[in-house]
């Protein structure tokens, strides 16, 4: 899809009739606000992604930022152009009135799936992937946005291979400015959270830097740096009053300039963590391997 078509879809005024332009190729998956489909537009045979939003659920967090002009899910996912986060090609609201996006399939497994299934593919592929994760969250905060729900879940696979991946998911993403940041809005993956946030405090992209932390150390360890004995938001509540385990303990051999670089996104004081996540590329910018 050009750029004219793109800049015609965000202003166009029908709504998407999605039973008459799409066949329903795959059943729905559950997200938290929301059902994907994988779906063929019938008049271009394009596969491609449909998310369709629950309006009451998107309308309680839309609600939070009432006379701040928030951009909607759509308007943000569109801004983004990278090689590692799904393109989005168009967004608006079906005859039923829920809103849509409609965007890449991506044919991997999720990287959720491949860490609870303790997955062998990812060998020697972790340093790999995770400088990719880096790189997508870095694109979302140089657009001038905080994700706000970095995990496993939403990173996808690009190849059956697990060697490349892409970052999804902006529902809950808010722009990096001083409004969208204020203390009380306690969205995101309870085990993912930054302490700041469940505290109530002022946040910024470092909260990224702590999800992408405990997200990455999972991938190496399969395992989560606090004890799991809740998922709810008071799980959070460990992440600042217990230590976290040294990831070498679940991963030896892991590479000691990449086991460092994870321990310190997940610093308790955002002001001990990274200042950017590009600052933790370029702590890892010399290692190919994941092991030592």
């Amino acid at each position: 899809m050009g750029l004219l078509d793109k800049f015609r879809t965000m202003f166009k005024s029908e709504r998407l009739d999605v039973a008459a332009r799409f066949e329903i190729l795959r059943s729905a998956v559950s997200g938290t606000m929301s059902q994907f489909y994988m779906v063929r537009d019938k008049q271009t045979g394009r596969v491609a992604g449909l998310k369709l939003a629950d309006p009451e659920k998107v309308d309680f967090f839309e609600s939070r930022f009432k006379g701040l002009k928030k951009p909607s899910e759509g308007e943000i996912a569109m801004r983004f152009k990278h090689p590692r986060i799904v393109e989005t090609y168009e967004y608006g609201t079906t005859t039923e009135g829920q809103s849509y996006l409609l965007m890449e399939f991506l044919e991997g497994a999720g990287m959720q799936t491949l860490v609870y299934n303790r997955d062998p593919i990812l060998q020697g592929k972790r340093v790999i992937l995770i400088r990719q994760m880096a790189e997508a969250i870095d694109a979302v905060h140089k657009t001038g946005f905080i994700h706000r729900d970095v995990c496993p879940r939403n990173f996808i696979c690009t190849t059956r291979e697990a060697t490349a991946l892409k970052l999804i998911d902006f529902g809950l993403t808010l722009p990096a400015r001083k409004e969208f940041m204020q203390p009380g809005n306690r969205t995101g993956t309870p085990l993912y959270m930054a302490p700041e946030i469940v505290r109530r405090r002022w946040t910024d992209q470092r909260v990224d830097t702590f999800s992408f932390g405990v997200t990455a150390y999972q991938v190496c360890a399969f395992e989560l740096p606090w004890p799991i004995g809740e998922t709810s938001g008071l799980a959070a509540l460990a992440h600042d009053t217990h230590a976290p385990r040294d990831i070498h303990e679940y991963y030896p051999k892991l590479n000691a300039t990449v086991a460092r670089a994870i321990m310190k996104c997940i610093e308790p004081d955002p002001k001990n963590r990274f200042a950017s996540i590009d600052q933790f590329l370029q702590a890892i910018r010399k290692v190919d391997r994941d092991e030592d």
